[in-house]
């Protein structure tokens, strides 16, 4: 006998409770929880056919290796986010605000894929066949192995999994499919928790490399409780600016590879097209000879990005000077003004500070300091930085520069675009070939930085 059972979740972290509130106990967000019902099966206890398991415990040492191939998605750029490509039998979810090109990517890596002889079934829940097949001849991604199907119903996807047995699948989007056994309406924390429990199944059951797209909320997070994050292997966050052409790819969660890489695409009229060399992209634009502009080399997963940080100092005619920053972490801002203050003796009490990363790209390493502290004073004394001049490395509370990681490689990239010469951590120096046709500084403290920078 089955008995229903009423709860109220919260459609923001999946909070449980018995009654409603107008403020959920969890995440402390209003008017998020809402009333779902759920049938319950009483069980005999463990005797019960559902505690009963096929599968038995093995010892680690006698489990085979499964050595399976990943499988290249004819995009670099996924590659290299992916970890090197897709892992059969993977579950993976994309999340990113609407219009980024989520539904433009994952069509571009179907038609790869099934243009390589793979067969792919691509199942919208917000488009019909019709308007899917228009942006599909925009983009060129028209292949007969690529099949497509408007379809919501769980029972009925399974069917259609069944029928063409496919080895990549997409479902887009995720909150729009459901389950109907479970009386919550589609996208509630129920349905979402219960469908992508269902894929988990086929894709770890039948081998077949699963994409579900997510959608997120205001604040740019995927919509749902965290448990859905957790139920799959890979992550994947589509991000890029409304005023901006280029579209970055980064993985915060991947088990079979790095969750440091990011890929970069630009967006033009046939879709989202691979940027194999994004540092030119972020210093196209860049002017020589201007006060507070420094160029940082920044690591992003494997790969170093050559990126251009602006600042402006101005003085304020309020009590409370303000701090602005794009890009980077507020509070490391405000760390190294402390810093230029207490060890440069710099007043900067009185005086607005704005910090930008030119291009809209967001860095979150340390190693970004020491172009921070650089620029700043630049515009603080109104002294230029020579144009040819690249710098790195983590600013500490006393004025040191510490050493950083993957130096050799920070270099390399700066002497492939043209620069001249490279302000660095001297501890960084160590244990790698110098390459000769560039100047390296090394320095201990920001003084020494800025009497080099800004000489």
């Amino acid at each position: 006998m089955a008995k229903i059972k009423t709860k109220f979740n919260c459609t923001e972290c999946g909070y449980e409770a018995a009654k409603w509130y107008g403020k959920c106990p969890g995440c402390q967000a209003w008017n998020t929880m809402i009333e779902e019902t759920e049938s319950v099966i009483k069980t005999q206890g463990m005797n019960s056919p559902l505690f009963h398991s096929k599968e038995k415990a093995l010892s680690i040492i006698n489990i085979e290796n499964s050595n399976e191939a990943r499988v290249q998605t004819g995009i670099g750029e996924l590659n290299r986010v992916l970890g090197g490509g897709i892992v059969p039998g993977s579950l993976i979810l994309v999340g990113g605000d609407p219009g980024i090109g989520k539904s433009t990517l994952l069509l571009q890596t179907s038609h790869a894929l099934a243009h390589s002889g793979l067969r792919v079934l691509y199942v919208s829940g917000e488009e019909s066949v019709r308007q899917t097949k228009l942006r599909a001849d925009r983009l060129g991604a028209l292949s007969p192995e690529l099949y497509v199907l408007c379809e919501t119903n769980m029972d009925l996807v399974e069917e259609a999994i069944n029928s063409i047995q496919p080895q990549f699948l997409v479902i887009d989007s995720i909150q729009t499919v459901y389950i109907p056994e479970v009386t919550s309406a589609p996208g509630s924390v129920a349905q979402v928790r219960e469908c992508t429990a269902r894929f988990m199944r086929v894709a770890k059951g039948l081998g077949i490399a699963t994409v579900l797209v997510g959608h997120v909320t205001k604040e740019g997070a995927i919509a749902g409780p965290r448990l859905l994050e957790h139920m799959v292997d890979c992550v994947l966050y589509f991000e890029g600016e409304r005023h901006h052409t280029y579209r970055l790819l980064r993985a915060v969660k991947n088990r079979f590879g790095s969750t440091n890489e990011i890929g970069i695409f630009e967006m033009n009229e046939s879709g989202l097209v691979e940027v194999e060399n994004p540092s030119e992209l972020f210093l196209s634009e860049r002017p020589l000879g201007v006060a507070g502009s420094t160029v940082v080399a920044s690591m992003e997963g494997t790969r170093p990005v050559l990126v251009e940080l602006q600042a402006l100092i101005s003085s304020t005619h309020f009590p409370s000077p303000r701090r602005m920053c794009t890009g980077v972490d507020h509070h490391r801002m405000g760390l190294i003004i402390a810093v230029l203050e207490k060890r440069m003796g710099m007043f900067l009490q009185n005086q607005d500070a704005y910090l930008n990363v030119a291009g809209g790209v967001k860095l979150d390493e340390p190693a970004v300091d020491l172009a921070i502290a650089v620029s700043i004073a630049s515009s603080f004394r109104d002294i230029p930085t020579k144009p040819f001049d690249v710098m790195f490395g983590e600013v500490g509370l006393t004025g040191e520069v510490r050493a950083v990681s993957r130096a050799e490689q920070r270099v390399k990239e700066a002497e492939k675009l043209g620069f001249k010469r490279i302000i660095m951590p001297e501890r960084s120096l160590k244990g790698w070939k110098h390459p000769k046709g560039i100047e390296i500084i090394g320095i201990n403290t920001v003084a020494d930085a800025l009497a080099v920078a800004l000489d």
